[in-house]
């Protein structure tokens, strides 16, 4: 593709989106008088990045607040009026003056006093004594039950993705085909804004990471080993993704276009507009986006090919040797509205809509170099293309609901939710398949297939919190948590041999319902003995009721009587949490936690998915849930110019869901999960930044850990050459550092590496892998706006390889899913500096998942 078809492709994109944008820019648009003025201290020295906020005493709803710059000038726009303004600063005393505005200019130079004492490094401690923040901006901060990534100081990740931002996140990995894994563990849960949502499909997978930009992510927040007042999904642990939502006063916003190639473009918009006790908030965009994956995969069979029996199971495929190309385009949209309203000083409500959507075309291109037995004795070197042209649409919708209302003067809050979501995918794939001997295309082994797949998820989820302060450092918690997920999922396939007519193979087709609903209960405390030692103990239950309709059919089309599968059961998820400050700003934080890992819908159908005829994966209607009891033990370490967050961690799940796998008679090699033996984890999780000097961070991440697995299984014992032995231990290692260079006030320059070692089981080889990004960005206009550049990938690197070994077959794999790509992106921002509101806030638990904003009622 040409830059002249680039261009036009970013235009009809995008041009739409612009004219929405630019109409809600206008609609909040409002005249008033310019003021300016300056903060100085005693010594008549500028005050940088102090709070200025002018309260209107006639009309609360023309106040506003300002940030003054590096040389301690603010401007904004008043109303004519008289105001009190209160200014704050770190390390200085609040001061309140009052001043009259009749219209625009320089109301002067406003002088603040120091505190009488302050902290060696400029360090503030919050009330709670849990918590320890440093006033310099860093990447990442740990709290007691999680650590906090900001997306802000990600290059490289600028014009991007979810999927891009996550690939820098402490603590987490994405392979090359998006799977997304915590300490080598892949059943994370995602949350958005502290809550399952359809902004992350349960089957959407790298389509749904892709489709959240990396523009509108505020930070996400990693727990490894969440506390009893979560849901207990996700032995990985969770990652909750909190979007933006600015409370700063006025109209706020910022817009943010990128191009890049492959292919790639992308518009998004983020407007806030805060007046009075209303808060209104848009978050949306959309883009395009192509991509190109390649994948090899060796397959030989192990069979003494002269004791075979001619009369069964021919042709049979001794050897095989598959190379594929797929290449992906498509568009993808979303939008969130919302607005958030206080009553009064207790009671607030907020309300919130979303969609998106994406549509994906894919054509893959295989090539497979085989060799066919006929009889024992006689082969043929056969040439199959197997080529398939998909298209898979998804459209999801959500509605929240919540509200926060303080009981009587002791801080008691009571805070309920609700959510109502959708998520409809509808995919067709063509798949045609020719035999070539010699290059002559055969007569025999020709096919069409057609595949549809229709799914759609309903989901409710209803919450209620209650919070109990006891004294000055203690707090009982409680509250119930109802969910309730239906999945339904259709699968047709029909096909046509060597030109005959189409005809359905019921073998595949399947109707499936699934209805899961849980509910959980929960209690915890949590106190302080002492000024260095504090303690949260929780106990969580959850009972779940899970019930699978299957419907197939037989030869004939038929429907077979196939059971229903019901699971009942009630399981206690207790948590203990303790922190003890060794010093200022050092820590030691020790935690348990017991998770589960409930089978996703899919493990469960027992139907066979048609994808490609030498892999076949089906579910298992008897698997059943995976517990893991989890240990940590961490310290944290906080000064001006250096962070260090080791975290010890031990972990053990039983009834570990593995995959089987065996090869039929017509050489495929199925795929089915069993709950077999024990799996133990364990290692150090080390994160660390260091600044050595004021144009210079680097930001390390390690995780060095050791496995062992127990168990084996044999679907068919009567055949010991199918058994399947899952046992095996060993260590291995990932390594991510990054290193971010400021030469200029306005230009950063950031590079970043990875290392992901190899690693070796009982059924597969794992080899290691390396990558590296980089990125510039440098600010123009004031301050306003961003240009930013990157390559992901530089050396075209990124590729999993991975070698399998049984008594049945080897396999020796290779995927790239996405070749190095660079991007240029333009962020303007709209109104920027002004303060955020310092209206009181209710103070969250240590536990709590989000940021408190108005539209959430604590962690779901």
């Amino acid at each position: 593709m040409n830059q002249t078809e680039i261009v036009s492709i970013f235009t009809k994109k995008t041009l739409a989106l612009t004219f929405v944008l630019s109409a809600a820019a206008m609609a909040f648009a409002q005249e008033k008088a310019g003021v300016t003025g300056m903060i100085v201290n005693k010594n008549n020295q500028p005050v940088p990045y102090a709070s200025v906020t002018f309260s209107n005493k006639a009309n609360k709803t023309l106040s506003d607040a300002v940030l003054t710059d590096e040389k301690g000038q603010y401007k904004l726009e008043l109303a004519p009026g008289n105001y009190d303004i209160t200014v704050e600063a770190i390390d200085y005393k609040k001061s309140i003056v009052n001043k009259s505005v009749t219209g625009p200019g320089n109301i002067g130079a406003l002088s603040i006093e120091p505190e009488a004492t302050t902290t060696l490094d400029g360090k503030t401690q919050e009330i709670q004594g849990v918590v320890i923040t440093a006033a310099a901006t860093k990447p990442y901060k740990v709290e007691l039950d999680k650590k906090t990534y900001d997306p802000s100081q990600d290059i490289v990740s600028k014009g991007g993705n979810l999927q891009d931002v996550l690939s820098n996140v402490p603590s987490v990995s994405v392979d090359t085909d998006g799977t997304v894994s915590m300490r080598g563990n892949s059943n994370v849960r995602f949350l958005i804004n502290g809550k399952p949502s359809s902004l992350l499909g349960i089957d959407d997978g790298a389509n749904a990471l892709q489709s959240i930009p990396a523009d509108q992510i505020e930070r996400i927040e990693v727990i490894t080993n969440p506390s009893s007042k979560f849901e207990a999904s996700g032995t990985a642990g969770i990652l909750n993704i909190i979007l933006k939502k600015d409370k700063k006063m006025g109209f706020n916003g910022s817009v943010t276009g990128s191009i890049g190639y492959l292919p790639r473009t992308n518009l998004n918009a983020n407007l806030n507009w805060r007046k009075g006790n209303w808060t209104w908030y848009v978050n949306g965009g959309g883009g395009y986006q192509r991509n190109e994956s390649t994948s090899k995969n060796l397959t030989i069979r192990k069979d003494d090919i002269s004791t075979l029996d001619p009369t069964k199971a021919f042709p049979f495929t001794q050897y095989s040797n598959q190379d594929g190309k797929s290449k992906r385009e498509g568009d993808n949209y979303n939008l969130t509205a919302g607005f958030a309203h206080d009553f009064n000083d207790k009671t607030s409500i907020n309300f919130s809509g979303m969609i998106r959507s994406f549509d994906t075309d894919q054509k893959v291109l295989n090539t497979y170099n085989e060799i066919i037995y006929d009889t024992p004795a006689s082969s043929n070197n056969l040439i199959r293309e197997r080529n398939s042209f998909g298209n898979n649409k998804n459209f999801a919708t959500q509605l929240d609901f919540g509200l926060d209302q303080k009981i009587g003067e002791n801080g008691q809050l009571l805070s309920a939710s609700a959510s109502y979501q959708t998520n409809k995918s509808d995919g067709t794939n063509q798949i045609v398949q020719k035999s070539y001997i010699d290059h002559v295309l055969q007569n025999t082994g020709n096919s069409i297939n057609n595949v549809s797949t229709d799914a759609k998820t309903d989901t409710f989820i209803g919450k209620l919190d209650y919070e109990l302060p006891i004294g000055e450092q203690s707090k009982l918690e409680a509250g119930a948590r109802y969910d309730y997920n239906k999945n339904t999922y259709d699968y047709f396939v029909d096909q046509s041999n060597n030109g005959g007519t189409p005809y359905t193979r019921y073998d595949f087709t399947s109707n499936t319902v699934y209805s899961e609903n849980i509910l959980g209960v929960y209690a915890q405390f949590k106190s302080k003995i002492g000024e260095k030692f504090a303690y949260q103990l929780g106990l969580r239950s959850e009972t779940s009721k899970i019930d699978i309709n299957f419907q197939n059919f037989d030869e004939t089309g038929a429907p077979k009587n196939t059971p229903e599968v019901n699971k009942n059961y009630t399981k206690l998820f207790p948590s203990v949490f303790l922190s003890y400050d060794l010093a200022k700003n050092n820590q030691l934080l020790l935690n348990y936690s017991r998770r589960i890992n409930r089978p996703r819908a899919f493990s469960l159908i027992p139907f066979m998915s048609f994808d490609d005829d030498r892999n076949y994966f089906r579910g298992n209607p008897n698997l059943n849930p995976t517990y893991e009891n989890s240990f940590e033990l961490g310290y944290s370490l906080s000064k001006k110019k250096i962070t260090f967050n080791p975290t010890l961690y031990f972990k053990r799940s039983e009834d570990e869901q593995n995959r089987y796998q065996y090869v039929d008679e017509t050489g495929a090699v199925n795929t089915v999960p069993f709950n077999v033996g024990t799996e133990t984890n364990y290692g150090l999780d080390l994160n660390g930044t260091y600044d050595p000097f004021s144009w210079w961070k680097m930001m390390l991440s390690a995780d060095l850990y050791g496995y062992k697995n127990t168990g084996s299984y044999n679907l068919f014992p009567e055949n010991p050459r199918t058994l399947n032995d899952f046992s095996g231990s060993g260590f291995s290692y990932r390594i991510r550092f990054n290193n971010t260079f400021k030469p200029t006030k306005n230009l950063s320059l950031q590079v970043q590496s990875f290392y992901r070692a190899g690693e070796k089981t009982a059924m597969n080889n794992r080899k290691a892998m390396y990558g590296f990004d980089l990125g510039v960005s440098q600010t123009i206009w004031k301050g306003n706006g961003t240009i930013g550049f990157n390559i992901r990938d530089i050396f075209n690197t990124r590729k999993m390889r991975n070698y399998a070994n049984n008594a049945q077959f080897t396999r020796d794999m290779e995927m790239q899913w996405q070749p190095r790509q660079f991007a240029l992106s333009f962020t303007y921002r709209f109104k920027q500096g002004e303060k955020i509101d310092t209206k009181p806030k209710v103070k969250k638990d240590i536990n709590s998942n989000t940021n408190g904003d108005d539209d959430q009622g604590g962690p779901m």
